[in-house]
């Protein structure tokens, strides 16, 4: 078997700055993709960029014009897109919105994504047949959406719950695409990767402290072994087994959230996300 398994293939790999989205826009690179790669730090996303050919997308998810200008670039970029990887995401203090006014939680891991896949969805469909892989967590286990309180303005937000309900809110956005964009021949799953040895938490004091500390080594995995369930599911390319399905690591239909296959969640959330950031 050839090792150019991804050769022919368009790819943008958001996240990319560093972690398991750098790892794997320079893997799928190696096995012959066209990645492009974006990320918020121009100086760490660089040397990603170099690695893989191409020029740095630098964008801030806590800024939803960033995203359309971001959309806008990849489109004059590439007229098909192959496999989009919404792996950017973290968590973050609650106690301070985004520059659009929202809880970074919900802006970062969920709004800033779907508004981004649905800019590209024109260059999605042109591919005939495209992928869609959300990074998603076990911590959507500890979530809850609120339609009407999407940005919490009606309770307290806890970061860990605001975390996993944007965790959540992929695995919902997964299902969502499923069900909306089959006649663009549009495929997505959301994948879980594990608990990773990256920079994740680094916007967050506590979390933070955990990974600096010595229990990170207990409690992680390496970089190239959570990047594997994403580079494995862009390899598999668009196959309907795992449309709309959720990934825990390499294993379909891992735990999940009650909410994630309720059909007024599903509904409900896209139309409210597509209200805010003003996509039909």
């Amino acid at each position: 078997m050839s090792d150019q398994t991804m050769a022919g293939r368009t790819v943008l790999v958001t996240g990319a700055s560093d972690g398991i989205g750098a790892e794997t826009a320079r893997v799928l690179a190696a096995r012959g993709a066209t990645v492009h790669v974006t990320g918020r730090s121009a100086e760490k996303l660089k040397p990603v960029a170099e690695a893989v050919g191409t020029e740095p997308l630098v964008a801030d998810f806590s800024r939803l014009d960033d995203v359309r200008r971001l959309a806008a670039s990849v489109g004059e970029r590439v007229e098909k897109l192959d496999v989009l990887m919404n792996n950017a995401g973290g968590t973050f203090s609650p106690s301070r919105t985004t520059h659009d006014g929202h809880e970074p939680n919900f802006q970062v891991n969920h709004l800033a994504p779907f508004l981004l896949t649905n800019l590209l969805r024109p260059q999605l469909a042109a591919a005939g047949s495209s992928l869609v892989v959300n990074t998603s967590s076990i911590g959507n286990l500890m979530g809850k959406i609120v339609l009407d309180d999407l940005d919490y303005e009606h309770r307290r937000a806890i970061e860990f719950p605001a975390y996993g309900t944007g965790k959540l809110m992929n695995i919902v956005f997964t299902r969502g695409i499923a069900q909306r964009w089959a006649g663009d021949g549009v495929v997505s799953a959301a994948v879980h990767p594990g608990p990773v040895g990256s920079s994740f938490g680094r916007d967050s004091w506590f979390v933070g402290l955990l990974y600096r500390s010595p229990l990170k080594r207990l409690a992680t995995i390496s970089v190239p072994d959570g990047a594997a369930p994403l580079i494995a599911l862009a390899e598999g390319g668009p196959v309907q087994e795992v449309n709309g399905r959720y990934y825990s690591r390499f294993h379909a239909d891992g735990r999940e959230n009650k909410q994630a296959h309720d059909q007024a969640v599903i509904d409900g959330l896209w139309e409210r996300s597509a209200a805010l950031v003003g996509v039909g």
